[in-house]
């Protein structure tokens, strides 16, 4: 037998193991796929994907050999992506607004495959999820320039849904009119409460009665059927081209690194292990505490104590007791390390609340 038919043979015996292998792998990326779709996570884990691929290199002993298993490895995964994307695509995912909305935007490219519904507000979307109709709800929560989206924090304070991903949307408003309008034409624009505060320095400029909506694509809806040459939207240039409007002037937010946060609510609470980076995972968290003095910086004093770095803290209103308020806080490292069990179980003595909004890895 020459060396050419021997090696043939070998790799014949080397495929067949490899089938074997690659259906044991998918079997497993099918559990993965189950997983993702109950916590309401993405299929793509860039961060995941790239630090396996770093480990599995390791494995190569043949230097000469590592590049080309590098992308040999890259591929598997893509395959697993895909076959877990088909697993995924019963997956039901709630969105306040209409299509082309932001939130659309977000959801679409937090859960590409997924078949997305609409609901006219957040605590519909929000209840959708609560319920079972739906599998998650996307929904925001902060914004860079106008802060938290209050309604959101509210539902998620008196709910029972978690935030098991995050993902900044750079949020770029532009004025959208009906066919044969232009901007000299406009006397009035509509759009989010949120969207005119962003916009409020072009507004002013222009003159223009601002008129709030309940959220920008649907606003650009309103204005197309309204067929109103002195009325605009503010809205996402994907809108205008989903309602066939006219960019009367694009970018016309205050702020250019203006980014919106949606988060993806479940019912079931996922928490990331400890990642070697601390930073590179948060967690968020809602408490009260007594109405005294010093009561909130004992719960603060414990975050910091046990080595955890606060990124934020905001206040709300506690909306059935007067001039009463909850608290939010977010905060980087991870609540399933050691020293996040202790911060936790040494907080649950100092609040009278206290709940693990949620747990994510950080957007970069």
């Amino acid at each position: 037998m020459t060396d050419l038919e021997q090696a043939r043979i070998s790799i014949n015996k080397i495929d067949q193991e490899m089938a074997r292998l690659f259906e044991e792998r998918m079997k497993a990326a099918t559990v993965i796929a189950e997983y993702k779709k109950a916590n309401g996570l993405s299929v793509k884990d860039t961060k995941r994907e790239e630090e396996l691929i770093e480990k599995n290199k390791t494995y190569i002993q043949n230097k000469s050999f590592e590049s080309y298993y590098s992308h040999f490895i890259r591929k598997v995964i893509n395959l697993s992506c895909d076959y877990q994307t088909f697993c995924m695509s019963g997956l039901k995912v709630a969105y306040s607004g209409v299509e082309g909305a932001f939130a659309h935007i977000a959801a679409k490219q937090m859960f590409p495959s997924a078949k997305l519904i609409s609901y006219p507000d957040f605590k519909s979307a929000y209840k959708s999820a609560e319920s079972g109709e739906c599998d998650c709800a996307v929904l925001p929560f902060e914004n860079s320039f106008a802060g938290e989206v209050g309604p959101v924090m509210d539902l998620s304070f008196n709910g029972n849904l978690f935030i098991n991903q995050v993902l900044n949307v750079a949020v770029v408003q532009n004025l959208l009119g009906i066919k044969g309008t232009d901007i000299s034409k406009i006397k009035k624009v509509v759009s989010h409460p949120q969207a005119l505060e962003q916009c409020a320095d072009f507004i002013q400029k222009h003159g223009f009665e601002a008129e709030p909506f309940s959220n920008t694509a649907a606003a650009a809806k309103y204005i197309k059927e309204l067929n109103d040459p002195s009325v605009a939207a503010i809205a996402s240039d994907e809108t205008a081209k989903i309602f066939d409007l006219n960019l009367l002037e694009s970018r016309i937010n205050t702020s250019t690194s203006n980014t919106t946060r949606f988060g993806a609510f479940t019912p079931v609470k996922n928490i990331p292990s400890a990642s070697k980076n601390p930073e590179d995972v948060r967690f968020i968290l809602m408490f009260t505490v007594k109405n005294e003095a010093g009561s909130l910086t004992r719960p603060l004093n414990i975050i910091g104590e046990n080595g955890f770095n606060l990124v934020s803290l905001r206040s709300r209103p506690m909306k059935d007791l007067n001039w009463n308020y909850y608290f939010y806080v977010e905060v980087e490292g991870s609540p399933a390390s050691e020293s996040g069990k202790k911060m936790l179980a040494e907080l649950e003595t100092v609040c009278q609340k206290l709940k693990i909004l949620g747990s994510f890895f950080t957007s970069k």
